[in-house]
């Protein structure tokens, strides 16, 4: 699944998310809102940036910033079992989160295709 990005990136930057898209699981935003609606039990996360944060997320999400998402995971989601789902911008960086969560050794990760663009471009319910 692949969701066009609002921006260039560096022909090696998609080569890298392409090749972590090829190590992951992706969940489209409808899959999200619907697991949200239906109190599905999973850990949404957030690794924006402070500053596209402050500009909003979607509502159950906790943030946990890309620079600091693999130093921070196993305090803040002990379990390696643990149902998280991730979203970024676009769906990038979640992606590449996805498979450094993967190397880690959980188990049930996946990225959220599209990212916040994708949430938002669908109508879907932020805070």
């Amino acid at each position: 699944m692949r969701y066009e990005s609002a921006m260039e990136h560096s022909p090696r930057f998609d080569k890298l998310c392409a090749e972590a898209r090829a190590n992951i699981t992706e969940i489209s935003a409808e899959e999200v809102a619907e697991r949200i609606a239906k109190g599905s039990s999973f850990v949404l996360v957030d690794v924006r940036e402070e500053s596209e944060l402050a500009k909003g997320r979607i509502k159950t999400a906790r943030h946990m910033g890309r620079g600091v998402l693999e130093r921070d995971v196993e305090k803040a989601i002990p379990d390696l079992d643990a149902d998280i789902v991730l979203y970024c911008g676009g769906g990038y960086r979640s992606a590449l989160s996805a498979e450094s969560l993967q190397r880690m050794g959980y188990r049930n990760v996946k990225s959220m295709a599209g990212g916040w663009r994708g949430w938002k471009d669908k109508g879907l319910p932020t805070e």
